[in-house]
């Protein structure tokens, strides 16, 4: 019954939100929500009882906290964030305890997850923490597109995180003196998001996808050309906004390094090594090498080899790392800090919103075409964890095609492009694909659609640059720059 009154609940506010823009659109998804509501109480009986919608409320109270606490109210948000952010994981993490049947589970696999999500980010965090670069040349318009486009690729090699901590901080020494809100927004853009677009080690729904069955090549082989079209069309962009941004003035400091100082120098070479570890320990899991020991089996942790080893790197690092380093890039763990508290309050929060929207995609997956999950997953991805979201609208698109995403054979196939049972409908990889882009792309349309959005903004924050609040983010840069690209994405590849 409950996943009944969802499926109501859910229609009301579609057709509401709907009908604001279209009345055609709103009878539309009247139509649609409909069909929910009755393929939701027909599978009643056969999937556990939903939480109630009412349990999304803390998950949307800390969205909004985070985008008007340092706006409306800083002092008490910087100093109190860490605890608005436990206590309202507190209570959904209470409620799944003690009142959801499968609450126990959905926890322990929750906290796996953000266990694998701090060790990664936070090994790539640190290491490249150690890691000094100086580019002794000033920043141009077409340099610093060079170095972003560079950037965008390093992401597919070391991950959106690893690339952004790496690059962000020569990025904003050079432009010292001329650095304004627009070249932090587009590294956020093409090196924190976009650019990990081609590979599975470049962005967490990727690399999910791969661990599902997805050929590690597929996404390259299929993307590339929007990959390259989007990245282009953003450095344009960019240029022309930094034509406009003029020379600023030039710190003395700067003006010595560059008449002393070989073009590019580089302290910390070691930590190479180390981030070259990290990687490798990401393919250190039982769905990748068949047989290797899972510690989560064994030992009934929630966590895994490949974790144990990243948090090891990162200790060992930090230990070892040439203190010249650290001090010119004015190491601190601040950043890492505030994505670690606030990520646990989205991660815990989400869980009843991924588990409403998993249900809804699975219900609805028969009326969906591959525009509206394109939009649905990118614009989830935006407020929500894109891996889970990837992985929801992934398991719904296969189900429309009969597939089970429990099967890597299937998920082979699925991507293998097999033709639609419906009619004039598009073959299954473009569905696929049409998922794996709006996850990844639509990431950068908010500072919590990725982990190393909120790393940068501290970074820059820390540096006294010209950041964007939460708010401007999204209506002076992200919606009238990202989502015409975006729109011109699915209108040229997805609007079947």
């Amino acid at each position: 019954m409950k996943q009944l009154l969802f499926s109501g609940a859910l229609a009301a506010l579609l057709v509401m939100i709907s009908g604001m823009f279209s009345p055609a659109l709103a009878h539309e998804t009247a139509a649609v929500a409909h069909s929910a509501a009755a393929a939701a109480e027909q599978a009643h009986a056969a999937v556990h009882h939903l939480p109630p919608i009412w349990t999304v409320i803390p998950f949307v109270v800390l969205l909004l906290m985070i985008a008007t606490g340092p706006l409306f109210y800083h002092h008490f948000w910087e100093h109190h964030y860490p605890k608005v952010s436990i206590i309202l994981a507190t209570l959904v993490a209470g409620f799944y305890g003690f009142f959801m049947d499968h609450g126990t589970h959905a926890l322990l696999h929750t906290l796996e997850e953000y266990i694998s999500f701090m060790a990664l980010i936070g090994s790539l965090f640190i290491v490249s923490g150690g890691i000094l670069i100086k580019i002794n040349k000033r920043g141009r318009p077409m340099l610093n597109a060079s170095i972003l486009f560079f950037g965008a690729i390093l992401a597919d090699i070391i991950g959106t995180t690893g690339a952004s901590m790496l690059l962000i901080r020569p990025f904003m020494r050079i432009n010292e003196g001329r650095l304004k809100a627009f070249h932090i927004v587009f590294f956020i853009f093409l090196v924190s998001n976009i650019g990990g677009g081609l590979t599975p080690i470049g962005d967490p729904p990727l690399f999910l996808g791969f661990l599902k069955g997805v050929p590690f090549f597929w996404i390259l082989s299929e993307i590339w050309l929007i990959w390259l079209a989007c990245i282009g069309v953003l450095l344009a962009i960019f240029i022309l906004l930094d034509m406009r941004a003029g020379e600023g003035t030039v710190p003395e400091e700067f003006k010595q390094r560059q008449a002393d100082g070989p073009p590019i120098s580089i302290t910390g070479r070691r930590n190479f090594i180390f981030l070259v570890i990290i990687i490798i320990a990401v393919f250190l899991d039982p769905a990748v090498i068949p047989g290797f020991p899972s510690l989560q089996d064994m030992f009934h942790v929630p966590f895994g080899i490949r974790e144990v080893i990243m948090f090891f790197i990162a200790y060992s690092s930090y230990k070892s790392s040439n203190p010249k380093a650290l001090a010119g890039n004015e190491f601190n763990f601040e950043p890492i800090k505030e994505v670690a508290f606030l990520f646990i309050g989205i991660f815990a929060t989400m869980i009843p919103a991924l588990e409403l929207i998993g249900a809804y995609a699975s219900a609805n997956a028969a009326d969906f075409n591959v525009s509206r999950f394109y939009w649905l997953t990118g614009g989830l991805s935006g407020v929500l964890d894109n891996a889970p979201t990837y992985l929801n609208f992934m398991a719904g698109s296969m189900g429309k095609f009969g597939f089970d995403i429990g099967s890597m054979e299937a998920v082979r196939e699925f991507a293998e492009g097999t033709p639609s049972p419906i009619p004039g409908d598009v073959p299954s990889d473009v569905y696929l694909l049409a998922i794996s882009v709006a996850a990844v792309f639509f990431g950068a349309m908010t500072y919590i659609g990725n982990a190393p959005n909120f790393m940068v903004k501290n970074i820059a924050e820390q540096a006294d640059a010209d950041v964007p609040s939460f708010v401007e983010y999204i209506y002076k840069y992200s919606l009238p720059i990202l989502l015409p690209v975006f729109v011109v994405i699915w209108f040229i590849f997805f609007n079947h």
